[in-house]
C-alpha cells in the first residue's frame, strides 16, 4: 500500500508542477484542479492504510518534467497516469481513483489535439527575469532565495500537517490542520507560478521521516510559531527590499495570513 501511495504522491506532485509551467491560463487551472484531485485521493488512501493497520511514507522517486513545449510536458504526464492504473488494486475507492485518472487522460488528450495549444514552456529557462520589470540583481536574488526556501517549507507542511490530520481524532486538531493545509496549497501554488515565471521552477526538496513523524506535538507547534514567525520577517524584508509596489503588495498579503497561520497554531497549544 505504501507503494500505491508513494506513487499518488509523485503523480500528485507532477500534475501540480506542470499546472505551474504552463502559461495557458486555461489549462493551467484545469491542471490545478486536477492535481487537487490527486490530493484528495492521497487523504483517503492514508485513512485507507492506516485503517489496516498498515503505515506509508513520503518517499519519492521522480524527476520533473523539464520541458520545452507543452506538449512535451502533457505528454509525458499522460505515460505517468496510465503507468500508475495497475497499482490501485480494486475496491470502491481504487474505482473511484481510476475513474478520476480516466477523466484527467481524456482532457489531456483533448488538449493534445488541439495544436494551437502547444506554446512554448519557460519555467525552466533559468532567465530569472520578473516579467518587464527590471528588477536590481540583488532583488532577484532575493526573491530566488526566498522562492526556494519558502516553496520547500509550504510542501513540507501540507504534507506534515496532512500526515498528523489523518492520525488525529479530536475535530479541534483535525479542522486546524485542514485550515493550514488549505493555506499551505495557495502559498505552494503563487510561489510555484512565480518561480515559473522567472524560470526557475523546480520540485522541493524530499521530507525526511523525522520532519513529519511527530514526537511531540506541542513542542511541533512551538517550533511552527518560531518557523512562521520567521517566515514573516523574510516577507517583511522582502517586501522592503523589493522595489516594485505589486511585489510589495503581495508579499505584504503573505505577510499577514502568516499572522494568521499563527494564531491557529496557538489554538492547538
Amino acid at each position: 500500500m505504501n507503494k500505491v501511495y508513494q506513487k499518488k504522491h509523485e503523480l500528485w506532485l507532477s500534475i501540480t508542477f506542470a499546472s505551474f509551467a504552463i502559461n495557458d491560463e486555461e489549462i493551467k487551472s484545469r491542471l490545478y484542479d486536477f492535481s487537487q484531485i490527486a490530493f484528495r485521493h492521497m487523504k483517503w488512501l492514508a485513512a485507507d492504510i492506516l485503517s489496516n493497520a498498515d503505515n506509508y511514507n513520503y518517499d519519492r522517486d521522480m524527476m520533473l518534467y523539464k520541458k520545452d513545449n507543452v506538449f512535451d510536458i502533457l505528454e509525458a504526464l499522460v505515460k505517468e497516469v496510465e503507468s500508475i492504473q495497475s497499482v490501485y488494486g480494486k475496491g470502491i475507492l481504487a474505482d473511484r481513483i481510476k475513474t478520476d485518472d480516466t477523466y484527467l487522460l481524456e482532457y489531456l488528450a483533448q488538449v493534445l489535439r488541439s495544436e494551437s495549444k502547444n506554446k512554448p514552456v519557460t519555467a525552466f529557462n533559468m532567465k530569472r527575469e520578473w516579467l518587464d520589470k527590471n528588477l536590481e540583481q540583488d532583488q532577484i536574488d532575493a526573491l530566488t532565495l526566498f522562492l526556494f526556501e519558502e516553496s520547500y517549507k509550504e510542501y513540507e507542511l501540507i504534507l506534515v500537517y496532512a500526515y498528523m490530520q489523518a492520525r488525529t481524532e479530536d475535530i479541534t486538531q483535525y479542522n486546524v490542520f485542514q485550515d493550514l493545509i488549505d493555506e499551505s496549497h495557495f502559498h505552494l501554488k503563487s510561489f510555484g507560478d512565480m518561480m515559473a515565471k522567472l524560470g526557475i521552477l523546480a520540485l522541493p526538496r524530499e521530507v525526511h521521516e523525522t520532519t513529519y513523524v511527530i514526537k511531540d506535538l506541542k513542542q511541533f507547534v512551538i517550533d511552527g510559531i518560531a518557523e512562521e514567525e520567521a517566515a514573516k520577517v523574510m516577507c517583511k524584508e522582502l517586501s522592503d527590499a523589493i522595489k516594485d509596489e505589486e511585489l510589495s503588495k503581495f508579499f505584504d498579503f503573505i505577510n499577514y495570513q502568516e499572522s494568521y497561520h499563527i494564531e491557529l497554531m496557538r489554538k492547538l497549544l
